[in-house]
């Protein structure tokens, strides 16, 4: 399958549900900080750490035992908002930005609109946190876009700041 149906959905992201044949059961739905949605009929439901796929099936389930005969729901997942990375410190526009697939730090920066006029290109710290542990690096951007190390790839989650000169 492709990436998407792998995709298992996250706290945050937005979700487009539509039901065949019943206008007033399609509509889009944040999923909650605790994973689950709620819906007209069946209430809420478990959408955290299922494919869209699986989802389907659950809602599906739920509509058929009260309401509807084999009933064809379709889940798109709208906003990918679990995967984001923040950019903060020394840029032209800090924020918080969805991602989808692989962002490098340059392109994060990028992201953000680029440096500042104070900010200090060798001081760039990415933190990640890895099972519950904050860890940091720090990068030297001018290093980095003269290719004398690699660009490196950020997960959802990472936070970079930018520092200013000193």
């Amino acid at each position: 399958g492709t990436a998407s149906d792998d995709y298992k959905i996250a706290p945050l992201d937005l979700l487009e549900i539509t039901v065949f044949g019943v206008q007033d059961l399609n509509r889009a739905v944040q999923v909650s900080s605790s994973g689950m949605i709620s819906l007209p009929l069946i209430k809420t439901v478990k959408a955290g750490g299922l494919t869209a796929g699986q989802l389907e099936q659950s809602i599906a389930a739920k509509l058929e035992k009260n309401y509807l005969q084999s009933p064809q729901v379709s889940v798109f997942v709208k906003e990918y908002n679990s995967q984001r990375i923040t950019v903060d410190g020394a840029v032209m526009k800090p924020g918080i930005f969805p991602i989808v697939g692989k962002v490098s730090l340059l392109q994060a920066v990028a992201l953000a609109q680029g440096l500042n006029p104070v900010a200090d290109p060798s001081a760039v710290i990415v933190f990640r946190t890895v099972d519950n542990k904050r860890m940091a690096a720090r990068f030297d951007l001018r290093s980095v876009r003269s290719g004398k190390i690699d660009d490196p790839f950020l997960q959802a989650g990472d936070i970079v700041m930018v520092d200013e000169s000193r």
